[in-house]
């Protein structure tokens, strides 16, 4: 069995963004970079995949700069066989299609049984490399899955909806899963699995060499939100607040005139 997870690198939520020159994505510049939080439950999940079927070979793929085979190893020490680093410096100018379709010239003669990727990414946050993928591939596609079962040849998995909800699917291998918090706990990678991971092969493909699709949609201008003032406190009984609120909202805005 052969299983593909697809991982980003992107900057630590806590990092303070700034927006580039040319105001169109945020810069690269003085930020900490990590795995994206969702892909470590697909990286978990297809660990786990191997372990329980104890014959399969996990792939692990990145599509960026140089600098992300840094996070690819991390994804190499919790359990992957080997990676393939997609080599592109202009990944960030590319839409979750083009991704999408990189991805998709390499796997598809790959002959993958089940490929897991995150729900999203948390600093694009579109959810839609992984289901580009799946129709580009020809794949059934499940989404948000929280619960997954699998006996090499069949998966049973639960899927988040709204409100809480939970949607059984039962489908035939091939597939591909996008994995949402709650589906498992991510291993912490041990020291000797990380100097492991050192001598797993890691290979890199200029994006050039595959086929990108064209841009479907493209990104004008984006802006860090206004900064708030400071709020204020009220103070008094019922009354006294509800006359300092009515005051407020008829000099301060325009809900009450």
């Amino acid at each position: 069995m052969k299983i593909l997870i697809c991982i980003k690198q992107v900057p630590d939520m806590e990092s303070r963004f700034k927006i580039n020159a040319a105001g169109t994505w945020y810069s690269d510049q003085d930020l900490a970079w990590r795995m994206n939080e969702y892909d470590e439950f697909a990286v978990e999940q297809a660990v786990k995949l191997r372990e329980q079927l104890g014959e399969a070979e996990v792939v692990v793929l990145s599509v960026g700069p140089d600098k992300v085979k840094e996070t690819m190893k991390k994804a190499l020490a919790m359990g992957a066989d080997r990676g393939v680093h997609i080599h592109d410096e202009a990944s960030y100018e590319k839409d979750s299609f083009q991704i999408a379709s990189a991805i998709a010239a390499y796997a598809g003669e790959q002959g993958f049984d089940a490929i897991f990727t995150g729900m999203q990414s948390q600093d694009r946050g579109s959810a839609q490399v992984g289901v580009l993928l799946a129709g580009l591939l020809g794949l059934p596609a499940v989404t948000t899955i929280v619960d997954f079962v699998c006996d090499g040849k069949t998966a049973t998995v639960k899927r988040e909806l709204e409100g809480g909800l939970k949607a059984v699917v039962k489908l035939p291998l091939p597939a591909l899963f996008t994995c949402q918090l709650g589906l498992n706990t991510p291993r912490y990678p041990t020291l000797p699995n990380i100097m492991k991971a050192k001598k797993k092969e890691l290979v890199s493909l200029p994006i050039a060499d595959l086929h990108t699709a064209e841009a479907m949609t493209t990104t004008n201008l984006i802006r860090l939100p206004a900064k708030r003032g400071a709020g204020l406190i009220l103070e008094g009984d019922i009354s006294q607040l509800t006359e300092q609120l009515v005051a407020i909202l008829k000099d301060k805005t325009a809900v009450l005139k």
